[in-house]
């Protein structure tokens, strides 16, 4: 049998890199010492968590594929990485499976890797642990081609005995896994956008929509989780903020279900290691009728948001 192709080598890894980072980020909790720090202000943290997790995604996949690009979220020293943080297995599942035929010749240095190594910050330090995701995106040719996620809270609710977390994995031409793909209510129009990070303009264009109820929650991931579980119709942030790195993984997974995500302008993302992090011009997500939404977004916001 021919060994499996590097996409799904790097995929089947970042799935495990996952699980041990939700263990880490588990981990700086049960402790008790978060070592917050301020980054560019209160809504903008950094923890011990974000730092260790960090390191270890990246040193970990960085140890078996030398030649990928990987960006990742926190600005941190290129220290010697100790090896309990180094995780070396992979998901035996995702390797099963035929690499799509449009991506078995790619190579490593063609794939970037955009990290978020706690999405969600701000509500882990509050306790608002369903919000926070570890996020793996996998890009080529710009393009966001397949995604891992990992809720390392998903669960917690449910009792002391429960089994806390789960990883979602996704790849362009082959779909995604790990969750129950569920479609919002016919007819009902619920947004699904920030909850720290509001504005005059992501209020007014949310208005702009009508819609029947607004949920608002931390973090890039669990907002695309609350898409493809049915809970929310759209994802609409009309405002810079968002980085590629919240965004590659996410996308990647809804796109392989058949979703769409751009910025409010209807653009595509990109993701060669060259492109600026900022999503400047915000982001508008569905799982199904994103034009219906698309087509409601008012020009004054439009105008607002330059690309």
């Amino acid at each position: 049998m021919a060994s499996p192709a590097l996409l799904m080598r790097v995929v089947a890894s970042a799935y495990s890199v996952a699980e041990k980072a939700a263990t880490i980020v588990r981990n700086v909790m049960a402790a008790g010492d978060l070592g917050i720090v301020e980054k560019t202000g209160a809504n903008d943290l950094q923890t011990k968590a974000d730092r260790l997790v960090q390191m270890s995604i990246c040193a970990s996949l960085a140890r078996k594929f030398p030649k990928v690009t990987i960006i990742g979220e926190e600005e941190l020293p290129a220290d010697e990485v100790t090896e309990e943080l180094i995780e070396d297995g992979h998901c035996e599942e995702i390797l099963k499976r035929t690499c799509p035929a449009q991506y078995t010749g790619i190579k490593e240095e063609e794939l970037v890797i955009w990290v978020d190594p706690l999405d969600g910050t701000k509500e882990y330090t509050e306790g608002l642990l369903d919000h926070v995701t570890v996020l793996i995106g996998i890009a080529y040719g710009g393009k966001a081609i397949a995604g891992v996620i990992n809720q390392p809270y998903y669960n917690y609710e449910a009792g002391a005995d429960a089994v806390l977390g789960r990883t979602i994995w996704g790849v362009l031409g082959i779909g995604a896994f790990g969750f129950q793909l569920t479609e919002a209510p016919p007819g009902k129009h619920i947004i699904v956008t920030t909850r720290s990070h509001s504005s005059t303009l992501v209020n007014d264009c949310i208005g702009a929509l009508n819609p029947d109820s607004v949920i608002r929650v931390g973090g890039a991931g669990n907002k695309i989780i609350q898409l493809i579980e049915g809970k929310a119709s759209a994802y609409v942030f009309a405002s810079p903020g968002c980085k590629k790195w919240d965004t590659c993984a996410p996308e990647a997974i809804l796109h392989a279900v058949g979703g769409k995500i751009t910025d409010i302008h209807g653009n595509a993302f990109q993701y060669n290691k060259e492109v600026k992090h900022m999503n400047s011009a915000g982001v508008l997500a569905a799982l199904r009728n994103y034009d219906y939404y698309a087509s409601r977004i008012p020009n004054t916001v439009k105008q607002s948001l330059v690309p």
